[in-house]
C-alpha cells in the first residue's frame, strides 16, 4: 500500500512539472519581440529600377505605413503585400519563422545619395518602426546608350557569320597604389580592382609581376563583394581582385611591372537559325578571350635618413614596446624569463630582436619569438613578444639594463627610441652551488678562459759557473750510467703502460657496449620520475641519460664534455650533422623545458619521447659506421 501511495506521489509530481514548461512555453515566445527591416540596393544609377523590401517578422501585423513620397526616387508600384513560413527540426528541436513583406518598385531619377526614411505598422499590439536607409545614385551611362543604338542599326543588316565586338572600356584592370614616394621598408599596398561592363566567367591564366626590389605578402580578401561604381562616365560592376603589401627593399626608382589576365567572358550574339530564335529569343551565348594588361606603376624609394640610433633595429611604422619579468627574487639555478613585447604597425615581421645586456654571470639561451600580427593595408599589425630565458650561476645582486628600440616613425619622417625599465635580481646562493655535486646541465655551461697572468725571469748576469773548453760530460763513466738506468726504467714503464693500456681497453670497449642499456635504464628511470610528476629529477635524469650516452660511446669523460666538443666527436665519429643538430636540440629542449612556463606534463613528456628517440637513431648511426 506505501508503494502505491509513494508511486502515486511520483506520478502527480512528474505531471505538475510538465504542467509548468507547457505554462513557460508561452512566455518564452513572448520574449521574442518581432523585427521590421528596411532592405533595398546600396548603389543604383539613373534610370535603374529596383525593390525596396519592408519584412516584419509576425504575421499579426495591422496598419501599415510607408513613407509617401521619396526624394530622388519614383515610386512606379506599391506595397505588394507577400507572407512566407517556415519550419525547421534541428537535433529535435522544433522553430518556425513567419513573416510578411511590403514591396515597393522604385525608379532613380537623379543622381546623389538619397535617405530613404522607415515605415509603420502595427505588430502583436506593439507599434514599430523599421530603420532607414541611404541609397546612392552614379550618373547615367550614356555610353551604354550609345552602344545599344548602334547594337539596333547593324542588327539591320543580314549577315551569315555572327559578329562579337569588345571594347577595350567594357572590361579593364587598374593597379594603383596608395603612394608612390615612400622610405626604405614603409609599407606599400598595391590594389588590383575589376572594372566590368560584361559578362565576365572568370580568369585562364594570371601573370603576376615577380615585384622586384619589394618584400610582398598578399592581404586575404574574405568575401568577393561586387557592386556598382561610376568610372570615367561609364556604370561598371566592380570589385577588388587581389591587393599585395609591399616593403622596398632598396632605395631608387622601383618599378611594379604590368601584370597579365586572360579573361573568359561571355557575349550574346544574334542567329539568324530560327529555332534559336525561337527557344534562346534570338540569342546565343559565346565564349571570349580578352587579354588585360595593367598598366606600369614607378615608386620612388628614399633611402633612411642619416643619423640612425645605434639600437635601431629596422623598424619602419609605428610602434610601442613594453617588458615584464617573471621574478627578481630567485635562486641560483634558477631561470628567470624577460618577455618583451613590440606592438604597432609597420614591417613587423622584419624586426631584428633589440639587445638585451644579461650579466656576464648568467646563461643564456635563444630567445622565443613568438609574431600575432594581422596584415592590413598600412602594413602587418598586431604585436612581436620576445621571450628570453637566462639562469644565473652564481648568487648576488644583478642588474639588467633598460633596453632600448629605435625605428623610424612614417607619421612624423623621424627616427624615434623607447626605453623599457631596468631590473634588479637578487640571486641567493643555492645549497649546490660550488660543489662537486653540480647538476649535470653545468656541464653545457660555457666559460672562457682567462689568462690571470704570467711572469718572466730576468736574464741572470752575474755567478755565471763557467767551464774549460776541453771539459765534457761526454764518455765519462756518469754519461753511461745514466744511459743504462734511463734505458731500464724505460723498459719497465713501457711493460706496465702496456698492461694498464690493455686493461682499459677492455673496460671502454664495455663502456661503449653497454651505453645504450645504461642510457635506457636512465630514461626508464626518468620515465618513473615523470610520473610521479618530480620534474627536478626528471630533468636531471633525462640529462644524465643523455650525456652519459655520449660519455660512454666517445669513451670522454662526462666532466669534460661540453656542446661544442660533442659536435667535432660526432663528426669524426661518423655521425651525420643533422642527426648532431637533433641531439643538441634535445638538450636544449630538456633545459628550456625545466624553467619554461606551461604544461609540465605536456613539456616533460615531449621531452621524454625526444631523449628516446635521439639516443635510438645515435645508435642506428654509430652501428652502420
Amino acid at each position: 500500500m506505501k508503494r502505491t501511495i509513494k508511486y502515486n506521489n511520483q506520478i502527480m509530481k512528474k505531471v505538475f512539472l510538465l504542467f509548468l514548461t507547457l505554462l513557460c512555453i508561452p512566455t518564452l515566445w513572448a520574449d521574442e519581440k518581432p523585427t521590421f527591416t528596411t532592405s533595398a540596393p546600396d548603389v543604383v544609377a539613373v534610370g535603374d529600377q529596383f525593390r525596396l523590401s519592408y519584412t516584419v517578422s509576425t504575421q499579426k501585423v495591422k496598419n501599415f505605413r510607408a513613407p509617401g513620397s521619396i526624394s530622388g526616387f519614383d515610386i512606379l508600384m506599391g506595397p505588394s503585400r507577400s507572407q512566407q513560413s517556415s519550419v525547421q527540426i534541428i537535433n529535435g528541436q522544433r522553430t518556425s519563422t513567419s513573416t510578411i513583406t511590403f514591396t515597393y518598385i522604385l525608379l532613380a531619377t537623379k543622381e546623389g545619395i538619397f535617405t530613404i526614411p522607415g515605415a509603420t505598422i502595427d505588430a502583436e499590439g506593439e507599434k514599430l518602426i523599421s530603420n532607414s536607409i541611404q541609397v546612392k545614385v552614379l550618373p547615367e551611362d550614356d555610353t551604354a546608350k550609345k552602344k545599344a543604338q548602334g547594337q539596333n542599326q547593324s542588327d539591320k543588316s543580314s549577315s551569315d557569320e555572327p559578329k562579337v565586338s569588345l571594347s577595350k572600356d567594357d572590361l579593364f584592370i587598374t593597379a594603383t597604389v596608395n603612394k608612390t614616394n615612400i622610405y626604405e621598408q614603409e609599407a606599400l599596398t598595391l590594389t588590383f580592382k575589376i572594372y566590368s561592363a560584361v559578362d565576365l566567367r572568370g580568369f585562364e591564366n594570371i601573370k603576376l609581376p615577380d615585384f622586384t626590389g619589394f618584400h610582398s605578402q598578399e592581404i586575404e580578401l574574405a568575401n568577393q563583394k561586387w557592386g556598382l561604381e561610376h568610372h570615367n562616365g561609364r556604370n561598371y560592376q566592380s570589385t577588388i581582385y587581389r591587393q599585395f603589401v609591399l616593403f622596398p627593399q632598396q632605395a631608387g626608382q622601383l618599378t611594379i611591372e604590368p601584370a597579365q589576365f586572360d579573361a573568359i567572358i561571355a557575349q550574346a550574339i544574334r542567329s539568324i537559325d530560327p529555332f534559336d530564335a525561337f527557344f534562346n529569343g534570338g540569342s546565343n551565348y559565346a565564349n571570349v578571350k580578352k587579354t588585360l594588361y595593367t598598366p606600369k606603376i614607378t615608386v620612388n624609394v628614399k633611402p633612411l635618413p642619416s643619423g640612425k640610433p645605434a639600437t635601431f633595429t629596422g623598424g619602419v611604422g609605428q610602434f610601442t614596446i613594453s617588458s615584464s619579468i617573471n621574478d627578481t627574487e630567485i635562486k641560483a639555478n634558477d631561470a628567470i624569463t624577460l618577455k618583451l613585447v613590440i606592438s604597432g604597425t609597420g614591417n613587423m615581421k622584419l624586426l631584428s630582436n633589440p639587445a638585451v645586456e644579461f650579466p656576464e654571470d648568467f646563461e643564456i639561451y635563444d630567445p622565443k619569438v613568438n609574431n600575432q600580427v594581422r596584415l592590413t593595408s598600412q602594413g602587418l599589425t598586431g604585436n612581436k613578444s620576445i621571450e628570453y630565458l637566462a639562469i644565473p650561476r652564481h648568487g648576488g645582486t644583478y642588474k639588467i639594463p633598460e633596453v632600448k628600440f629605435s625605428y623610424f616613425d612614417t607619421s612624423s619622417n623621424s627616427y624615434k627610441t623607447l626605453t623599457t625599465e631596468a631590473y634588479t635580481i637578487n640571486v641567493q646562493k643555492s645549497k649546490g652551488e660550488g660543489t662537486a655535486n653540480q647538476m649535470i646541465a653545468d656541464f653545457t655551461n660555457k666559460e672562457e678562459i682567462k689568462v690571470l697572468g704570467e711572469d718572466i725571469r730576468f736574464i741572470k748576469l752575474n755567478d755565471v759557473d763557467l767551464h774549460p773548453r776541453d771539459q765534457f760530460f761526454f764518455g765519462t763513466w756518469g754519461y753511461w750510467l745514466f744511459y743504462i738506468i734511463s734505458s731500464v726504467a724505460f723498459i719497465l714503464i713501457l711493460i706496465a703502460y702496456r698492461k694498464q693500456l690493455a686493461e682499459y681497453a677492455n673496460v671502454a670497449k664495455r663502456r661503449v657496449k653497454k651505453a645504450n642499456k645504461v642510457a635506457a635504464k636512465r630514461l626508464k628511470s626518468a620515465g618513473k620520475l615523470m610520473e610521479r610528476n618530480k620534474k627536478e629529477e626528471f630533468y636531471d635524469e633525462t640529462l644524465k641519460a643523455l650525456w652519459g650516452y655520449v660519455s660512454d660511446k666517445l669513451n670522454i669523460p662526462v666532466s669534460k664534455l661540453s656542446k661544442d666538443n660533442v659536435e667535432e666527436e660526432l663528426t669524426q665519429y661518423g655521425v651525420a650533422k643533422e642527426l648532431i643538430k637533433e641531439f643538441i636540440d634535445t638538450l636544449n629542449e630538456c633545459e628550456f623545458a625545466r624553467y619554461a612556463p606551461g604544461d609540465e606534463n605536456q613539456a616533460m613528456d615531449n621531452v621524454y619521447k625526444s631523449a628516446m628517440s635521439i639516443i635510438s637513431k645515435m645508435e642506428d648511426s654509430i652501428k652502420k659506421n
